[in-house]
């Protein structure tokens, strides 16, 4: 009885984990010595995460995914997991990210994640305590997802970057001043990349910008394409070619439109020393 307590999925989210760990190895008819040798690791350590006494981490869930051959099932699990406070649809959306071979974003009013600095970061999850949206526990998680992300960038081929920044984006403070003028300078560090273009579309574009709000396009290693927005409850994934091409298309006369990369950074760099 003892054991069945310990798999409840109702308990929490690190139990309902556990249990679907279970679930798929019963279902193959293995022990836990099965997979723990298919995944490399004790049969103490699978048994810990089955009873929800040990949190899985990501390197536990893609080593199940390939052990019980589930796509990526449990790293999604994972992510549902880790990232309970961000908007639903969005840890897909990172999961994705973090593969593509192309990133196209346009954003308004912050930084983007890929972008930010911790402090920068922390700065806005910060916000976001004090107005009772999310626990201090939660903010360190944002903080570490924004960290997570710009792992992208130490990949060995890591992914071409086209950044467009809504011109809120560097005008908005956010935290300090020190904070405001190391983000600045991470920009700049960013631009000079030899995979990345930054664009500032300044406010003087008017009605010849294309969006409104936030988008991402993603470029998939096999060249299929994904688009990211969101509403105020949830995250949208679109892959469907006839939705995601106008929006690539509409992206694409977005960077004509903007000033050169070199008439945007010459923008930050005035921000960046008061100047403007």
């Amino acid at each position: 009885m003892t054991n069945i307590k310990e798999l409840n999925p109702d308990e929490s989210p690190q139990a309902a984990f556990g249990a679907k760990v279970r679930s798929a190895r019963e279902t193959r008819q293995w022990r836990q010595e099965d997979l723990s040798e298919r995944m490399d690791v004790s049969s103490t350590h699978v048994s810990a995460i089955e009873t929800g006494r040990r949190p899985p981490t990501l390197r536990f869930a893609r080593k199940a995914d390939r052990a019980l051959e589930c796509g990526d099932k449990f790293e999604r699990l994972w992510r549902d997991l880790k990232h309970g406070s961000l908007l639903e649809g969005f840890p897909e959306f990172v999961m994705h990210e973090g593969r593509a071979a192309e990133i196209r974003l346009y954003e308004v009013g912050v930084v983007p994640g890929l972008l930010q600095t911790p402090e920068y970061a922390a700065a806005l999850a910060e916000g976001f305590v004090k107005r009772g949206a999310i626990t201090e526990e939660q903010a360190g998680e944002r903080v570490a997802l924004v960290a997570e992300r710009q792992t992208a960038f130490d990949r060995r081929l890591p992914p071409l970057v086209f950044a467009v920044l809504d011109e809120s984006c560097l005008r908005r403070p956010v935290g300090s001043p020190s904070v405001m003028e190391e983000q600045f300078a991470r920009l700049l560090e960013f631009a000079e990349l030899p995979n990345t273009v930054l664009q500032v579309a300044p406010f003087t574009m008017g009605a010849s910008r294309p969006f409104n709000l936030p988008v991402t396009l993603l470029t998939l290693p096999d060249r299929s394409l994904m688009a990211y927005s969101e509403a105020a409850q949830r995250g949208y994934l679109e892959r469907e070619s006839t939705a995601v091409l106008p929006i690539l298309t509409a992206y694409h006369q977005l960077q004509a439109a903007a000033p050169s990369p070199a008439e945007s950074l010459t923008l930050i760099s005035q921000l960046r020393k008061g100047i403007l």
